[in-house]
């Protein structure tokens, strides 16, 4: 493949950074990775990832990138105890916006891989520093870019041995929630973008236990909230029959923080079964909790001018509400936009970059945020009108979707993001969630549609071998 330039950086190393890096080693004679944390040798916490002791998930979508960019990544995580859900229905309870769909098992083509956070970065990263092109240099600060004559030329840092310089023909802020990219633009005489923001007012708790493996069949348990229950719950059994319990609230309602109150927060809408085993479990964490006050979508897609030289990719683009597990999905498929876009060369990179990734990054802000305005209504802020038209529409939606596999299969290309929105935007679709709301009125409980209706073929889901990744947020320390 022909190089575009003798070197590149990435700042940042978390999984945005990772998947940054892993596309420009195709194209830059070297990579370099900079991070402020030492990186632990084993899969464990970090301080420069806040996120990682809360839930994670992989989803047949954004995988699909991540096996593709790191060949074998899905066979190494399961070898090491990552548990996998396949083609059982019952190893998956799924409820959103309170109405429990049954039967969203993937299939075997489409297998949902369960690791840990740590454990799912510390293999990226392991097999990302396989690569001889690049290197990872950790306990790096950035202090800010180097410019010349319009244009970003390279990085200052400082390590601890004192501060350096690095040259660089692209850099890439994949710093998070944290990027300094709009600071860096003032200091360099460029406006700085536009924001789309949905207020979420979110917090969360998260711990770690150890529950029986007999106790539960399940491997993950979402259950949204709701317009008239404005909390939830999310549990992910990990390897070494390890499970991340999250419990959250929106609008300003906030989980408590000891373990024994977070289970009986969950006992006001979990299932019984689920409450008995957290009751019983064993705690291996101390409870961690943050906050999200909102959603935010930097529109570096709609800038006239910007530095050739410098890219953003990850959550300093685009970062979502964290209940719905959708952040490493979104990254991966930027990294997928920056990978088709440098097969075109360097030239004018920046806003072909942009633009490119703004597709999949504004069919998954749109889903989330009409989500968010049918739980939060006008608190959310003021929204584009077809998301205010379509949000208070959600519970007759999923009252529909949980009685029709039709529909059902439909929802889950759009969740897993295999189609966009405008999926659903269709007349059948329309005519179908017409016809079982009112089998709802007459009947006055969820009815399953004829076996007319029910026959009429469902579009076959894509198959892949790999899944999507998915993240929980990370705001500030509640």
């Amino acid at each position: 493949m022909q190089t575009h330039g003798a070197h590149a950086v990435v700042m940042g190393a978390g999984m945005g950074g990772l998947l940054a890096a892993r596309v420009l080693a195709g194209h830059y004679e070297s990579v370099t990775v900079l991070d402020r944390d030492a990186l632990p040798s084993a899969p464990r916490p970090r301080r420069g990832v806040p996120q990682g002791p809360h839930g994670h998930t992989l989803l047949p979508r954004g995988g699909a990138a991540l096996e593709a960019f790191f060949p074998g990544l899905l066979a190494d995580l399961e070898g090491r105890g990552v548990p996998v859900i396949r083609d059982d229905a019952d190893e998956i309870h799924f409820e959103p916006l309170g109405h429990h769909l049954v039967g969203t098992a993937p299939g075997p083509e489409a297998a949902i891989h369960v690791p840990s956070r740590p454990m799912l970065e510390h293999r990226v990263r392991e097999h990302l520093a396989a690569l001889s092109t690049v290197r990872i240099l950790e306990q790096c600060t950035v202090d800010g870019l180097r410019a010349e004559i319009g244009r970003v030329a390279g990085v200052r840092a400082t390590a601890p041995d004192g501060p350096f310089e690095l040259d660089a023909d692209l850099v890439v802020d994949a710093l998070g929630r944290g990027s300094r990219t709009p600071v860096w633009l003032d200091e360099l005489g460029f406006p700085r973008p536009a924001e789309d923001s949905v207020k979420v007012r979110g917090a969360y708790s998260s711990v770690q236990l150890r529950i029986d493996s007999g106790a539960l069949t399940e491997k993950m348990v979402l259950i949204s909230a709701t317009a008239d229950r404005p909390t939830g719950t999310a549990m992910f059994r990990h390897e070494g029959e390890m499970w991340d319990v999250s419990v959250f609230g929106v609008g300003g309602h906030a989980p408590p923080s000891a373990t024994t109150d977070m289970v009986d927060f969950a006992a006001e809408f979990a299932p019984v079964h689920v409450v008995d085993a957290l009751r019983s479990a064993e705690p291996l964490t101390e409870p961690n909790s943050r906050t999200f006050p909102t959603s935010r979508w930097r529109r570096y897609d709609r800038m006239r001018t910007f530095p050739d030289g410098l890219l953003v990719l990850g959550d300093g683009v685009c970062s979502l509400n964290p209940t719905y597990g959708q952040g490493m999905t979104v990254a991966a498929m930027q990294a997928e936009a920056l990978a088709a876009t440098l097969l075109d060369g360097p030239h004018d990179l920046p806003r072909r970059y942009f633009r490119a990734a703004a597709k999949p990054i504004g069919d998954t802000w749109h889903l989330a945020a009409v989500a968010d305005r049918a739980i939060l209504g006008g608190a959310t802020g003021p929204l584009p009108w077809p998301i205010r038209a379509l949000a208070p529409f959600g519970d007759t939606f999923f009252a529909a979707i949980a009685a029709d596999p039709v529909l059902l299969d439909r929802f889950l290309q759009v969740f897993t993001l295999f189609a966009p929105p405008t999926r659903l935007l269709t007349p059948s679709t329309g005519l179908r969630v017409a016809r079982a709301s009112l089998r709802r009125r007459r009947h006055g409980r969820t009815v399953a549609p004829s076996s007319a209706e029910a026959n009429e073929a469902p579009v076959p889901r894509r198959p892949t071998a790999a899944p999507a990744a998915t993240e929980a947020g990370a705001g500030p320390p509640a």
